[in-house]
């Protein structure tokens, strides 16, 4: 198997646990990031996501499952900030990560840019990287497959101002795509509990991609305590 199938065999029919804390946020350190990716492989995960050179350097020294790398960065004039911009994807190349995300909507990138006319560059520059597409539609995800990108992901789904509202996880989404593009779909988005994470395997998606329920105790606990003024 080449190294891109063995990657993809790792993960299919598993979860991968999403290990990121933002600098507001409580837990926000590289240590805390590896330990949490760390708890994750012992409860069974077998692939991480993770954002930033630090805490993916961190996660590497704990655990050894193939690892989404993002890095979240606001530019000024563009919402596009998962990994938008040709810098960030150099950093996490020369980390040297499994598989590199990216928002792959059709907003306009802070480079001024569509993600149609970047990743041809991207994808030329970087020819044996995996490129996962972040999409909030179901076009998105359509052109993604046109442009060369090896996995589609739903993970912006309800987070894009034209899908705001939408109901996560979803599952509409994931199965259309799912059953309409032959590389792998990773349902990614609103994820909350392992029923849901079970229905979205009967939709054929290839691995999916559980965080806040799982790594953010402060969104887990605002959670319950909504429960209790409801």
């Amino acid at each position: 198997m080449s190294n891109k199938e063995e990657i993809f065999a790792r993960v299919k029919g598993n979860l991968i646990v999403s290990c990121q804390a933002l600098p507001e946020e409580p837990l926000h350190s590289p240590f805390i990031m590896g330990r949490m990716a760390y708890a994750a492989k012992l409860g069974g995960a077998e692939g991480i996501r993770a954002n930033g050179v630090e805490d993916i350097k961190e996660i590497k020294k704990t655990v050894d499952l193939p690892i989404i790398g993002i890095i979240k960065k606001d530019y000024e004039g563009s919402d596009v900030f998962i990994t938008p911009t040709m810098d960030e994807i150099d950093e996490l190349c020369e980390e040297g990560v499994d598989i590199i995300a990216l928002d792959a909507t059709k907003r306009i990138r802070p480079d001024g840019k569509t993600i149609s006319e970047i990743f041809p560059v991207i994808r030329e520059k970087y020819q044996d990287q995996l490129f996962m597409a972040d999409c909030s539609t179901y076009e998105e995800a359509a052109e993604a497959y046109r442009l060369g990108f090896d996995c589609l992901g739903t993970t912006l789904s309800g987070y894009t101002s034209y899908t705001a509202g939408k109901e996560l996880p979803d599952f509409d989404m994931l199965g259309k795509i799912a059953a309409d593009f032959p590389i792998p779909v990773i349902a990614e988005g609103g994820i909350w509990t392992p029923e849901q994470l079970k229905k979205v395997f009967t939709l054929g998606v290839h691995t999916a991609v559980v965080g806040t329920a799982i790594t953010r105790p402060m969104e887990i606990t605002k959670r319950f305590v909504r429960a209790i003024a409801d």
